[in-house]
């Protein structure tokens, strides 16, 4: 008779599960929405004028335990100011193919320029696209805002940005052109002429 029970009793655990209400997730057609305080993809902020927050320190690739943000500072000039400080951030990069989502580079921002957003959809095909660029970090221009390089709010310094008292960008406020070092500034006017005819 022992022989008849064990496989009956297994029966008994499939039947039972045959009409309880399926868990499947119909992903990605439905979207799982996610806790407030999710660490997903990372995002670089702006001011409210569209200055960048980002001060090139570095904090944030230290504190990296992983070691997958790569940050190159620069001196902003009055001729081309990404950020109300001294230094911005040249080039910022974070490698997903490393990351760990831990959010300790957050924590270490002293600018409260990283953030966390609630996006998980990391997969790609290409290990080159994992590794986002700060074009494809820096958050999107808001209404009011005016894309860096421009110059600072008039009347306004360094500490009154980090304050928050400077809300939106100056009337008349314009973007700068970039020109880099060695670089004429014709030959920039040129390119992107080139680069909009395409």
């Amino acid at each position: 008779m022992s022989k008849f029970e064990n496989p009956l009793a297994g029966f008994g655990v499939t039947f039972k599960a045959m009409f309880k209400k399926r868990l499947t997730e119909q992903y990605p057609e439905q979207k799982k929405p996610t806790a407030p305080r999710f660490h997903g993809r990372h995002q670089l902020n702006r001011h409210p004028d569209g200055l960048e927050k980002c001060i090139g320190c570095e904090l944030c690739a230290w504190a990296c335990p992983a070691d997958a943000i790569y940050v190159e500072g620069a001196d902003n000039t009055e001729e081309e100011r990404y950020s109300p400080g001294e230094r911005y951030g040249r080039v910022y990069q974070i490698n997903y193919l490393r990351c760990i989502l831990c959010g300790l580079c957050v924590e270490a921002c002293p600018t409260r320029a990283l953030t966390m957003t609630n996006d998980y959809e990391l997969a790609d095909s290409s290990r080159e696209s994992l590794i986002y660029t700060k074009d494809e970090l820096l958050a999107g221009l808001q209404e009011g805002m005016v894309d860096s390089p421009h110059a600072i709010h008039p009347g306004m310094t360094e500490k009154d940005y980090y304050s928050g008292l400077v809300t939106e960008a100056a009337p008349g406020t314009e973007r700068q052109t970039a020109v880099s070092k060695g670089e004429d500034p014709a030959d920039r006017t040129l390119r992107a002429d080139e680069e909009a005819a395409r």
